[in-house]
């Protein structure tokens, strides 16, 4: 049996780690006390340690870093690009040079070091204004605001590193596009893509997208899209960024996350994430689970077959987060509702709880030990079954003074 291993401890790594565990022998590092309930085995070895026929690496910081680079000239094959090809998330700034390139759509926009020049370039725009931490955000680095003091509020703070760091003294500031917002997920292995199931996250933390930006409140799959979307988003957006990653001598395999703004002049590449989405991945690993490692291990050893992946049914996840998040979680919070597994005690037919920010205190209980704790994810046939069941779940759990939306997948079918 194939030894994989997943880099990571969140929500995104356990459904990854559910998934493979199917067909594999799974490690997950550092994984969490919730994985680890899962009967998935975690280790606090770094990935550089642990013995693997294919590692998976979740997080985008890692890649940036160069984990991908390091553990390929061991010779171990990986799901995840170099830290050439993670620039594309690693910097706002090379990601909009490199589409400007490559003659993908994307929203107009300028990018600044300096205030005042970012102020001039807010006072000649029309709302909604969108500013961007050029660097790494762990997915909260966006501001989309309609008043233009806010929008100056935030590029002063962000290139001050009051809100990021170094990571924010750079700024991407971008026209608002409307439309509808769709997740796609590419399997890359350096040659061919093939493309996973539509989906859809709500990034604000309130319902009727009101409130911060997070990493992500919920998600849903299948997205239904017009006939010819898929095909023109491959045509306009994925073929012209496979042509340029080969013209720079990027060999890309891994993941490349689409994110979309379908718009009445067609679709317009927002951003591109170098890594499985959070919490998409809890929504498409449940479609594709009996074919998740034959995938994964095509990906790292560039032999896809470019045909369409098999769905099955769909899903939809809900997240319980903190108090407090995204500004300041208060962690510390004891669940109740769940098994000693770290599942529902009183389960539900198609439903798995994924663990993105627990541990377990002396007793064994469950804590809260993060922003987003628990994503609670159902796989029915169709979008409405699912989220019924999501919620009847979400109902049978508690998360002292937990956040989460009501409105994930309304009026999906």
């Amino acid at each position: 049996m194939s030894r994989v291993v997943v880099v990571g401890g969140g929500g995104r790594e356990h459904a990854l780690a559910w998934g493979l565990a199917r067909d594999a022998q799974v490690v997950v590092t550092p994984g969490n006390d919730g994985i680890a309930a899962h009967g998935i085995t975690c280790s606090p070895e770094p990935a550089t340690a642990l013995e693997a026929d294919l590692v998976v690496v979740g997080p985008e910081a890692p890649l940036v870093a160069g984990l991908a680079d390091e553990l390929r000239a061991r010779g171990v094959p990986v799901v995840g690009p170099g830290a050439d090809g993670a620039r594309l998330e690693g910097s706002k700034a090379y990601l909009k040079e490199f589409l400007a390139a490559a003659g993908v759509a994307t929203a107009a926009h300028g990018t600044f070091a300096d205030e005042a020049a970012a102020r001039a370039h807010l006072a000649a725009m029309a709302p909604p204004y969108v500013i961007k931490t050029d660097g790494l955000a762990a997915g909260k680095g966006v501001l989309v605001t309609s008043s233009r003091a806010e929008a100056e509020a935030d590029v002063a703070d962000k290139l001050a590193g009051r809100s990021f760091g170094e990571a924010g003294r750079t700024v991407v500031i971008e026209e608002g596009l409307t439309g509808v917002e769709c997740s796609l997920m590419l399997l890359c292995d350096g040659e061919r893509t093939v493309s996973l199931t539509p989906a859809q996250d709500f990034k604000r933390v309130g319902d009727g997208d009101r409130g911060a930006n997070t990493g992500g409140m919920g998600a849903f799959a299948p997205l239904a899209l017009p006939d010819d979307t898929l095909a023109r988003v491959e045509r306009e957006i994925v073929a012209p960024t496979l042509a340029e990653l080969h013209r720079r001598a990027i060999d890309y395999r891994g993941v490349l996350y689409a994110g979309l703004m379908l718009t009445a002049q067609g679709p317009k590449l927002l951003e591109y994430n170098v890594r499985f989405g959070d919490p998409e991945t809890q929504v498409l690993v449940p479609l594709v689970r009996e074919d998740l490692l034959d995938l994964l291990a095509a990906t790292a050893a560039g032999r896809l077959t470019p045909a369409p992946v098999a769905r099955r049914g769909a899903a939809v996840t809900v997240v319980l987060a903190a108090p407090g998040y995204p500004e300041a979680p208060v962690a510390g919070g004891r669940i109740t509702g769940l098994g000693p597994d770290g599942q529902l005690a009183e389960p539900l037919e198609g439903v798995v709880v994924f663990h993105a920010g627990t541990r377990r205190d002396a007793d064994g209980a469950f804590v809260s030990a993060g922003g987003r704790v628990l994503s609670v994810t159902a796989h029915a046939d169709t979008v409405a079954a699912a989220r019924a069941r999501a919620y009847e779940a979400v109902a049978r759990i508690e998360v002292p003074g937990a956040i989460w939306r009501r409105d994930i997948a309304a009026g999906a079918s």
